[in-house]
């Protein structure tokens, strides 16, 4: 579902403060797959992810997602293809807009626009028994403006709106990163089960030890802009934070030194 071939990225090239981001990286992910992405700051896992959604550019190898050629093309052309979550829970919805409206727009996403009322009765109703399915009582609150939810709240309709189409490929992006520990707890359980309800491939951006040990059936580890981990299946079953630190330090030739990350095991 989704193929990176050597992709390299490199920021202010040719100058003093010339900085390689992304050193020939490779992976696939089948379809179904739910990869977890981890690494200190400045790794790279967070400018592979925008190469990914076609926020940079690749300098250099290829992106294909669902057999079909990525590399070229800009942000929006691939948000046919893709759901995407942001950390920041301001992100990703029309803040001045109601609920219903932001699903609409989640909808259509992709399409072309017409002369015709905006909203079905039958729209909004399908719209209703989704948000009933997130157990936080916005199906009463269709017409509420976004800016007026709470982080969680905010942040499981993005969820919800990323995944409303069943897209190809969903990435998350440290979307738990900003919440409360029980906030986010409850997302990550939502995030969770609509990737299983809807088979989605996924690849989500962690700063979190145990939640990239926890979710999904792939961990991917980051350093100094290559991938140096990937494990998967039974192996990562039976991993632990202190296992992945051990194997970070004899691969890298060093301590893991990111204080956010040591902070949240």
């Amino acid at each position: 579902m989704l193929r990176v071939s050597r992709i390299i990225k490199i920021f202010n090239a040719r100058t003093i403060n010339e900085k390689v981001a992304l050193h020939n990286v490779s992976f696939k992910l089948e379809k179904g797959d739910f990869a977890t992405l981890i690494g200190g700051n400045g790794s790279g896992k967070s400018t592979l992810l925008n190469c990914i959604a076609g926020v940079y550019p690749a300098d250099r190898g290829s992106i294909f997602i669902d057999g079909k050629d990525m590399t070229k093309l800009c942000e929006y052309r691939r948000a046919a293809f893709l759901g995407r979550v942001f950390q920041d829970p301001m992100m990703g919805t029309a803040s001045d807009m109601g609920i219903e409206e932001n699903l609409a727009l989640a909808l259509r996403r992709g399409k072309i626009r017409g002369l015709r009322w905006g909203i079905t009765n039958k729209e909004r109703e399908h719209y209703k028994k989704l948000l009933k399915d997130l157990g936080l009582g916005l199906e009463a609150r269709l017409g509420t403006k976004v800016g007026l939810l709470s982080g969680g709240q905010r942040q499981a309709l993005t969820l919800l709106m990323a995944t409303i189409k069943r897209p190809k490929l969903l990435l998350l992006d440290e979307h738990a990163a900003a919440l409360d520990p029980r906030t986010a707890k409850k997302v990550m359980k939502l995030t969770d089960r609509i990737i299983e309800e809807e088979n989605l491939t996924t690849l989500m951006v962690t700063h979190n030890m145990r939640d990239a040990i926890k979710h999904g059936n792939r961990l991917m580890m980051m350093y100094e802009g290559r991938i140096i981990l990937d494990i998967k299946g039974r192996e990562k079953q039976k991993l632990t934070v202190e296992d992945l630190l051990e194997r970070f330090e004899d691969i890298s030739g060093e301590e893991f030194a990111d204080d956010r990350t040591l902070l949240s095991q």
